[in-house]
């Protein structure tokens, strides 16, 4: 007798981790690496993924700095591809106050300096959450952004043409 199918959980194909200082020069970097990452992994510069997250590093790097700031601490950036999207989460060691929660992000009023972040990152992400960090004090900003071509980076990568 067979044993019965059972759903297996998405895969991650691969991941990037980087501490960085919660400086306007580390979310610059932040930016910058993520895009680089994406690249190796096959995922173009100016192609709509990228685009959409470099604008979500941007903006949780900005926040993690501006708000999530503790001196003398880092902030970090991890990436992952599990299946079928790409995976962005700022990671801060502030443990107030938390963002807001998707669904709750107001728009700021036109000559409001502040409050665009947020805004941005529920318009370019295809679902997002803040999460207390596990393993120390502060929290995590997760945002996905789906990649609809993904069977063909798999397909490259089997292929020996992914970097």
């Amino acid at each position: 007798m067979p044993a019965p199918h059972t759903p297996q959980p998405p895969v991650t194909v691969r991941v990037f981790t980087q501490r960085l200082s919660a400086t306007p020069r580390g979310a610059r970097l932040a930016r910058h690496l993520a895009l680089n990452q994406l690249h190796a992994w096959g995922i173009p510069h100016g192609s709509d993924a990228s685009d959409a997250v470099a604008v979500i590093v941007a903006e949780l790097a900005a926040n993690a700095v501006t708000h999530g700031r503790v001196p003398g601490r880092d902030f970090e950036l991890r990436l992952s591809l599990p299946t079928g999207s790409i995976r962005v989460e700022v990671s801060d060691t502030r443990t107030e106050p938390h963002p807001r929660k998707p669904g709750d992000v107001r728009r700021p009023h036109l000559l409001d300096e502040h409050g665009r972040g947020l805004v941005l990152v529920e318009a370019l992400a295809d679902r997002w959450e803040v999460v207390e960090r596990g393993d120390s004090p502060g929290k995590t900003v997760c945002a996905e952004v789906d990649l609809p071509g993904w069977p063909a980076l798999v397909r490259m990568r089997g292929s020996g043409q992914w970097p």
